[in-house]
């Protein structure tokens, strides 16, 4: 298959343009390598997909060293001149649409990244889609969209239109986009809502891996509400594998239109969590207990159901089983990082 990956050098990007490559499919990757966080952290998962950074400069073709049919361009998804030369050139078989301005806190400081990059951004996938039509578009929603919803665990048939952040908003109005292109235009979309992602090459701005950093380093960690949050953490293989089994089933009928809840289905305690990372680590936490932050919620938890009986596919990873992972390659890996390096 040919297919598209956008945020290819973002956290669940990077992981899904390397599992595409592995199986031995044409991908296209793009990122615009903003800002948000050290970019250093983006282009150490491109040179580990084969991508030179010395290479790369804007619009043009990067081609992996270590995948054969793996491309990465630097280029930004507000230019709409680009991306529809780029669908009429590759003709995509699969869309996957990974990139987005991420962060419930920073979507608060700064709304208008949010408007521009996941829905603008995302209009211009939609509009490529349409004149030049993939098989499937499989695109990045989020587990924040079910906001306030009191009920759980989560489904895909409940209601969400209680957002508590700018950046959830963003992510159920994609949702609504999605379902208009797919009823005006017949374009096969499923929107896959994401639980608490986590793993090696993971955001430095997640709770994962600020914790992780921050009991290596023995820096206190500010822990909201108390500890007192439940999160249905999510190994990043689990998504990805969950990715690929979406990405091969288009949606049919009349819309063809779907929405899939992929999480480990199993809400940890941010205390337990954090005691996770303790033992993995070998070292205690020093632990800095705070009030609930604006726009966070109290919980998170999927139902998977609808993942498990129409495609066969349900996470598994333990808690404990990806921290341990994700502890291994900080250890590894902590040269590439900003932070101080704790290897000695």
């Amino acid at each position: 298959m040919n297919i598209l990956v956008t945020g290819a050098a973002g956290f669940i990007g990077f992981h899904a343009a390397r599992y595409f490559a592995e199986k031995g499919n044409h991908v296209v990757g793009i990122d615009n390598i903003n800002p948000y966080y050290d970019v250093e952290l983006k282009y150490s998962r491109l040179k580990e997909a084969g991508i030179n950074k010395e290479l790369i400069q804007n619009q043009k073709p990067i081609q992996s060293t270590i995948f054969p049919g793996y491309r990465f361009f630097k280029a930004d998804l507000l230019d709409k001149d680009f991306i529809d030369e780029l669908f009429i050139r590759e003709k995509f078989d699969v869309v996957c649409h990974l990139a987005a301005q991420a962060g419930v806190r920073y979507s608060i400081e700064n709304p208008y990244a949010y408007i521009s990059s996941n829905i603008t951004g995302f209009l211009n996938i939609l509009e490529a889609c349409r004149l030049y039509p993939p098989k499937h578009l499989v695109y990045a929603s989020s587990s924040s969209v079910y906001g306030l919803n009191e009920k759980v665990p989560f489904r895909e048939t409940d209601q969400v239109d209680t957002p508590v952040s700018l950046y959830a908003a963003t992510k159920k109005s994609d949702e609504l986009m999605a379902h208009a292109y797919s009823k005006l235009y017949q374009i096969p979309t499923t929107g896959v809502r994401f639980f608490t992602v986590y793993g090696p090459w993971g955001r430095p701005d997640m709770a994962p891996y600020l914790f992780l950093d921050s009991i290596m380093n023995k820096i206190p960690i500010n822990i909201f509400n108390h500890g007192n949050l439940y999160r249905d953490f999510t190994y990043i293989d689990d998504i990805i594998d969950g990715l690929a089994a979406i990405a091969d089933h288009s949606p049919t009928g009349d819309i063809p239109y779907k929405i899939y809840n992929i999480g480990l289905g199993q809400p940890v305690k941010l205390n337990d969590f954090i005691e996770a990372i303790e033992f993995a680590a070998g070292r205690k936490a020093i632990r800095n207990l705070v009030p609930m932050q604006q726009g966070d919620v109290y919980q998170t938890f999927a139902d998977t159901s609808a993942l498990e009986h129409e495609l066969n596919y349900k996470p598994s990873t333990s808690i404990q089983e990806g921290i341990n992972n994700l502890n291994q390659w900080y250890l590894n890996y902590t040269d590439y990082l900003s932070t101080p390096n704790t290897k000695k």
